[in-house]
């Protein structure tokens, strides 16, 4: 995707959303579920993808919200 997908991540003070390759979080809350909305809109924003880690940092869902070619031609 040509936009920077955003991840969700655990964050000292609960819960972060940070753009793929950035080292700063864009935005930082309370609980997993707003950090998701969060994650969520600038993902739709951006037309890219959103990716939510659990607790032990692994990926446990994604969602696209840019022009996914699924299923793909071929």
């Amino acid at each position: 995707m040509a936009n920077k997908n955003q991840h969700v991540v655990p964050h000292p003070q609960g819960w972060a959303v940070k753009g793929e390759g950035n080292q700063k979080a864009s935005s930082v809350h309370s609980t997993q579920r707003e950090a998701i909305g969060a994650a969520r809109e600038i993902a739709r924003n951006k037309g890219s993808e959103m990716l939510i880690h659990g607790v032990n940092g692994r990926i446990r869902e994604r969602n696209t919200y840019g022009d996914d070619p699924y299923p793909p031609e071929g």
